[in-house]
């Protein structure tokens, strides 16, 4: 049993320490009862002075029994119920001082979990960034993985087709080519020679027969129409 309030004890002490927060106003208010306290103890003092007065006055009037004693009595008694009073208001204001100590230490921890609060949004909110960059660069790579396999797939039919295209335009250039090598090859056919016309030698001696002359006449008679 001893171990566990050892343990209880423990808890509320470190409990005390982690939500222990200080502020100008519950500065000022430790302060405030401080003072108080002193003031309890100073009036205390004079109280108990007072009762000693008292009693040696009670004392004395009742061995002299006299009026000044008597007197005594009643002064003393007046004093120690003033002083009584006095002590009554200091620790009334050592109360009022403690009840501002905890209203002051309830605002300092709601202003302190105000401040947790914001600082634990940040450090979300910061955290969250932090997901979405990772998520993005995540969410590229899996984009651009699917967008190059599928460019990849288009890609390959455009080159099949293109291959196609130049396969066939390849064979009719070799076609073409093969046709042409074999006619190459083929021996060409000889022309039979041409025999020249024998020229006819003029007779020696002999002059070319003159154009007649009616024919220029007719030509002339065309012109004149």
């Amino acid at each position: 049993m001893a171990r566990g309030r050892k343990k209880t004890a423990a808890k509320k002490r470190v409990a005390k320490k982690a939500t222990a927060v200080v502020s100008p106003a519950l500065t000022k208010a430790t302060k405030a009862v401080d003072k108080a306290n002193a003031g309890v103890k100073a009036v205390t003092v004079k109280v108990d002075a007072a009762n000693k007065k008292l009693a040696a006055a009670r004392k004395k009037a009742a061995s002299a029994k006299t009026a000044a004693a008597k007197k005594a009595v009643v002064t003393a008694r007046a004093a120690a119920a003033k002083q009584k009073e006095a002590l009554t208001a200091a620790k009334d204001k050592v109360r009022e001082a403690k009840a501002s100590v905890q209203a002051a230490n309830v605002e300092a921890k709601a202003a302190a979990a105000a401040a947790a609060a914001k600082e634990a949004i940040e450090a979300y909110e910061l955290s969250l960034v932090g997901k979405a960059e990772a998520d993005l660069a995540k969410a590229l790579a899996a984009y651009e993985s699917k967008w190059r396999k599928a460019r990849a797939k288009k890609d390959a039919a455009k080159v099949k087709s293109r291959a196609k295209k130049e396969e066939a335009k390849s064979k009719a250039a070799a076609k073409k080519a093969a046709a042409k090598l074999k006619q190459l090859a083929k021996p060409a056919k000889k022309k039979p020679a041409k025999k020249k016309p024998a020229k006819k030698k003029a007779a020696a001696g002999r002059k070319p027969a003159a154009k007649k002359a009616p024919a220029r006449r007719k030509t002339a008679k065309k012109a004149k129409k």
